[in-house]
């Protein structure tokens, strides 16, 4: 499966931004996916995970209650609702697929397929 992200950009401190990762190649309901983030001189860290039928979302502490994850079947797309976002969000955010994992997961290492990153700046 191959993942296009989009939507990131420059945005004040409590405003809002809504990314998109399309995917394409492969059946995308097969997949479990997630979004990532990597700050600048950071370690990439996790986000939000959904299930395939989206019955399962599991968020980071950190975005808990401000960042929303949702997906489209009909659309092969993935989002990531963000609110009330703070300088420290300020990240590359890549979406990932894998459908090895049953339900849905945090780590990293189960996602085999990985979009390009769309860059979030957060001013404060």
């Amino acid at each position: 499966v191959q993942l296009q992200a989009s939507g990131g950009g420059l945005v004040q401190a409590g405003g809002s931004l809504r990314l998109s990762c399309a995917a394409s190649g492969s059946t995308f309901s097969d997949y479990i996916m997630g979004w990532f983030r990597q700050a600048p001189g950071k370690e990439r860290e996790f986000a939000a995970t959904i299930s395939r039928a989206s019955s399962r979302k599991h968020y980071a502490d950190s975005v808990k209650g401000r960042f929303t994850i949702s997906r489209d079947n009909a659309k092969n797309t993935v989002y990531l609702e963000m609110n009330s976002l703070k300088p420290e969000d300020t990240a590359v955010y890549y979406c990932a697929a894998s459908n090895r994992a049953p339900l849905y997961s945090v780590g990293g290492d189960v996602y085999d397929y990985w979009g390009q990153g769309t860059l979030v700046t957060v001013s404060s």
